[in-house]
């Protein structure tokens, strides 16, 4: 059985490899944007994105490995082993974008949220930006930049719990976070040119959306309700 598990598991390892390797190679290749002329600038919606969400999602894999550590329930162990799985894979996708664009996975002139400022693609008033303005003036010094991350007390704290209480505590942080990420990814479905960003980024939203509602299930199984 042992064998069978590790087998198993290194099948998924090498077929999201490989799903990465596509999804880069067609990031930079074609006639489209993301090629030639119309690879991206480092002050894009594109470039943006990638950076932010790259960050946001590390933080989704910390706080998944916490709960890991701190709870055997099966049924949440499990949750956060997709997140973190799905998350890190994703996010090795879009430093793999920025690489390919020849841009930094690190832009000291930006911002956290500032591509979102810009609005959508057609010129229409978008929102991202304000409320991206707010998230990080409101948890600047504690560490929240983006929408829906952790503070750095918030992390601590989860540390700290174990069994029901860390469960509770890192679905409620777990919801704020996807229903950020949502928001930010909604931006780039708006805002991206790359196409197979795009299409990333609304997968991020549909998935986001589902795991929210498992997550809420689970709290009220638990006999807790999500945060204000």
């Amino acid at each position: 059985m042992t064998r069978t598990h590790w087998a198993a598991v290194t099948a998924v390892v090498l077929a999201l490899l490989f799903a990465g390797a596509a999804t880069v190679a067609s990031a930079g290749g074609g006639s489209g944007p993301g090629s030639g002329g119309g690879t991206p600038t480092t002050a894009s919606a594109d470039a943006g994105f990638a950076r932010d969400m790259s960050v946001h999602h590390q933080q989704a894999v910390e706080m998944s490995f916490i709960v890991r550590d701190r709870t055997q329930d099966e049924e949440v162990r499990r949750l956060a082993y997709d997140i973190a799985n799905t998350q890190a894979n994703q996010r090795g996708m879009m430093l793999g974008w920025l690489d390919l664009w020849g841009l930094p996975k690190i832009s000291a002139d930006a911002e956290p949220m500032e591509w979102m400022t810009a609005g959508p693609k057609d010129g229409a008033s978008g929102h991202g930006g304000h409320s991206a303005g707010h998230a990080a003036d409101d948890g600047a010094d504690d560490g929240a930049l983006m929408p829906g991350m952790a503070t750095k007390s918030d992390l601590k704290r989860l540390g700290t719990l174990s069994g029901k209480q860390a469960e509770i505590l890192y679905l409620q942080l777990m919801i704020i976070h996807h229903n950020g990420g949502i928001a930010m990814a909604k931006g780039c479905v708006e805002q991206c040119a790359v196409g197979v960003e795009r299409d990333l980024a609304q997968g991020m939203v549909d998935a986001q959306a589902s795991e929210v509602e498992l997550m809420v299930d689970l709290l009220h199984k638990r006999g807790a309700e999500p945060r204000a």
